[in-house]
């Protein structure tokens, strides 16, 4: 009961996520039928061709998805957002199409091709009139495969911010949610059921042909009206993104909202990925405006030299973003370093400070993000500041998963941030960082330089923000997302009304 009465309560936004989801599956269908199908003919008759093509195809789909996302995202015109998602869904779709379409022509009766060519046919009416129908049903068997994949692959494209039911699912996946989770995998298996029912009765129709025309005409339609819907919105939209993380989002629901209490259209480009992927974004313009945090900035970036100066590191940082065509907005009020945490008995038995773990490394389990072991401030200069070296290796998780390890143990040291609301809610203690390795992380905007130019009140409004979110406050709405399972966007709406 608890379950259908938050779908209740989140029924216009998850129909909003249904709907982006069907979307980016019928047009991602239809690019690949439409390059599919005429290709896979031309394929059938010439198989020196079809060896390659089909080889190529099969090697884009060995391809993980993710993996596919990331590498098509610094491509020109493709960016962050639906693109790209459609792009990397096309190429996925495209091999059961070939496949079926030259399987389809290629077992067609060659006693009918000859009666055919007897009646004086050419070889387009044969295409037309015998091949193409004798071959249909295969042609939609792949096209039926097609679809259900993409349509379980789309749930991938949320990661590069082009929405669809996997929003939820990546946010039940960084706060341990199982009704977003749920929310988000039940109507994908639900769609992907009534596709694949759907067009396994297209298959066994007496007029496949018409049917399926039929079928095509009507998502033409569907998308037409939702482009249309698209562009009732006034205006160039501003665009604001996040990284793939709780405080991000929710940091990210506050200066959307601020934004449109201004007046301006804000489009949502949450839950991104790690910092490369954003400060990508930002600077090429697929986003607007995102919070960063100046350390990350410098070493991770930039690449400078650590410092524990905040100032002297927000003035490197400016100098070096004004160069990547970026401005970096007024500091929001807080500092989110990394932390190291443990469980309190842990820290009884005298683990306290960074320092004390080179006495436990052989067989101290330590759980973090991925980008932590690559980051210039992430595990490797971590050791080399404190003399250790790890005996096991580190545990690679999400995000939303690595305090939930420490809880059952399956971690003894875990890398948080100083502002994640599950520390204090579980009783975990921060070690001290008593060599001062990590530098200063306040949070502050990244806006695109352009966009600033083209909208002068836009950087005015991302500064009223200045100073009006203290390290308590980003606590209690970390918490509240994590700890109490509330959705960031009444979580932002909620503090920006008290401010």
């Amino acid at each position: 009961m608890s379950f259908l009465a938050f779908l209740a309560e989140r029924r216009l936004e998850l129909f909003a996520l249904f709907s982006q989801h069907v979307v980016l599956v019928l047009l991602a269908t239809l690019l690949a039928a439409a390059i599919g199908v005429p290709l896979g003919i031309r394929l059938a008759y010439s198989p020196s061709l079809a060896r390659p093509f089909l080889a190529a195809a099969s090697v884009a789909q060995t391809i993980p998805s993710l993996a596919l996302f990331g590498l098509l995202i610094p491509l020109p015109f493709l960016g962050v957002g639906p693109r790209t998602a459609v792009v990397a869904l096309v190429l996925y779709a495209l091999l059961p199409i070939l496949r079926n379409t030259v399987a389809g022509l290629r077992g067609v009766d060659p006693v009918l091709r000859e009666a055919a060519l007897g009646m004086g046919m050419t070889q387009a009416q044969r295409l037309r009139l015998v091949e193409l129908p004798l071959a249909l049903p295969v042609i939609l068997a792949g096209l039926r495969i097609a679809t259900v994949v993409t349509i379980g692959t789309a749930t991938i494209a949320a990661a590069v911010g082009a929405g669809g039911l996997g929003t939820y699912i990546f946010r039940g996946i960084a706060t341990v949610d199982a009704r977003l989770l749920l929310a988000g995998a039940i109507p994908a298996a639900l769609l992907a059921l009534l596709a694949d029912a759907l067009l396994g009765r297209l298959e066994q129709s007496p007029r496949p042909g018409r049917s399926a025309a039929m079928l095509v005409a009507a998502s033409v339609l569907l998308l037409v009206v939702a482009a249309a819907a698209e562009r009732r919105v006034q205006g160039r939209p501003i665009v604001v993104g996040s990284k793939n993380f709780t405080e991000q989002v929710v940091l990210g629901e506050i200066v959307a909202a601020h934004l449109e209490s201004r007046g301006f259209p804000v489009l949502r480009r949450l839950n991104l990925g790690g910092t490369a992927l954003c400060h990508e974004a930002v600077r090429s313009g697929a986003i607007d405006v995102y919070v960063e945090y100046t350390g990350t900035a410098l070493m991770d970036v930039l690449k400078g030299a650590p410092s524990s100066d905040a100032a002297a590191v927000r003035d490197a940082v400016r100098r070096g973003y004004e160069g990547l065509g970026l401005v970096v907005g007024a500091p929001l009020g807080f500092d989110n370093s990394f932390a190291l945490v443990v469980r309190p008995e842990d820290a009884a038995s005298g683990l306290r400070r960074i320092s004390d773990l080179a006495a436990r490394a052989a067989t101290i389990r330590m759980g973090m993000f991925g980008e932590f072991l690559e980051r210039e401030d992430g595990l490797r200069g971590l050791q080399r500041a404190y003399g250790f070296k790890l005996g096991l290796p580190p545990l690679e998780m999400d995000l939303g998963l690595l305090y939930e390890a420490l809880v059952h143990g399956r971690a003894d040291v875990v890398v948080g941030s100083a502002t994640d609301g599950l520390i204090a809610a579980h009783g975990f203690v921060v070690l001290e960082d008593d060599r001062r390795y990590f530098p200063p992380y306040e949070a502050v905007p990244i806006l695109n330089a352009r966009r600033v130019a083209e909208e002068p009140h836009l950087g005015e409004a991302i500064n009223e923000l200045a100073s009006r979110i203290d390290a308590a406050s980003m606590r209690r709405m970390n918490h509240a997302v994590d700890g109490e399972h509330r959705d960031p966007a009444e979580v932002a709406r909620q503090f920006l009304a008290a401010l």
